[in-house]
């Protein structure tokens, strides 16, 4: 059996090839790719050559949030049959490192995340018609939630992470910085978790809508009318607790401004190395907490979308076929037009 794949070469270099696809082995699953959203950091893969320090060294196959249909199961496997919609968890730490052992199976040594370029040889993606993966990997889909929907379980663990991370947001003010499709995810998971108020920045209108159509109290185009932040830094501080998506120093900045004395900062955007204001960090005993990826929180955002605890429909942007990745890559890129755009594949 042949499958198509969307492969990146370099810079602005994105093929579609066709390689082979074997028959499930034990413990495994054939799965028809349905839909895959491009993440933050495949656009980083297509447009930088990497992030930080992770840089693609090889060519590798992007994407690793996914849905699809099961269309067999190899020896051993049980409570999953050809026809079931699945999500597929990018997500395989190893188990038995040092950080597995302890319970931080986030931080595993060994970890394989699909799409990534962290580590040579690179981990290869799920953009493609059929893929096999381990039967683990793919979680059940239930109601009648769309593929897209589906494909955002894996955004939508990252914040559920992330509000983990924060603690309980309940009856907290929250700010969230930075409009992408985790920071629209962030503020739906705050208003999920009971938030009193949640207010979120950007420099673009269209994900500044879909960030109030998932429930913001508030949105404020910070490119437009900056000042409006202002009030929020006055008395040292308004908001409980803040979500920085963007890793912009400015965003950052206004964090930091903007929450109140021995509040929280969960940063969640990723990049390389940036200026800090560690006097106001120190002088307003804020908490500045990491977050990365997510472990149990994938199956509970399968059944969050599952059951539709969240609406989300104001963060899809209409799909792209498979054989036109270049564009939607691009359009991907245009903040101006989209905030998340997906890849549909061969049925």
């Amino acid at each position: 059996m042949e499958t198509r794949v969307c492969r990146l070469y370099g810079r602005n270099d994105i093929r579609i090839e066709t390689e082979s696809v074997a028959a499930p082995g034990a413990g495994g699953a054939l799965v028809a790719i349905a839909a895959g959203g491009i993440c933050g950091s495949d656009l980083h893969y297509f447009q930088d050559g990497g992030f930080g320090p992770v840089r693609v060294r090889e060519p590798i196959i992007l994407g690793h949030e996914a849905s699809g249909v099961v269309v067999d199961v190899g020896p051993g496997v049980t409570g999953l049959a050809a026809g079931d919609r699945v999500a597929i968890n990018p997500s395989r730490p190893c188990g038995r490192c040092a950080y597995c052992a302890e319970g931080m199976p986030t931080h595993c040594l060994a970890m394989r995340f699909s799409g990534s370029a962290m580590r040579l040889p690179h981990e290869q993606g799920l953009f493609r018609d059929r893929i096999v993966v381990d039967a683990a990997q793919c979680v059940p889909v239930a109601g009648d939630v769309t593929m897209k929907e589906a494909a955002c379980s894996e955004p939508l663990a990252v914040c559920l992470h992330a509000r983990n991370q924060a603690g309980d947001v309940a009856g907290k003010r929250v700010l969230v910085t930075g409009a992408g499709p985790i920071g629209v995810l962030c503020a739906a998971v705050a208003l999920e978790g009971g938030a009193a108020e949640v207010v979120v920045t950007d420099l673009q209108d269209v994900p500044l809508a879909a960030a109030a159509g998932m429930g913001a109290t508030r949105t404020v185009n910070v490119a437009r009318d900056a000042a409006a932040m202002e009030a929020y830094a006055a008395d040292k501080g308004y908001f409980d607790t803040a979500f920085e998506c963007s890793a912009a120093a400015p965003a950052i900045r206004t964090a930091i401004a903007s929450v109140r004395p021995r509040g929280t900062i969960v940063q969640v955007g990723v990049t390389g190395d940036l200026p800090v204001p560690i006097n106001l960090l120190v002088s307003k005993e804020i908490r500045y907490q990491g977050t990365q990826r997510f472990h149990a929180e994938f199956a509970q955002a399968v059944v969050m979308i599952s059951s539709r605890r969240i609406d989300l429909t104001p963060m899809i942007s209409p799909s792209v076929p498979l054989e036109e990745a270049t564009a939607a890559f691009a359009k991907a890129g245009d903040r101006t037009q989209a905030v998340k755009v997906h890849l549909t594949f061969a049925a």
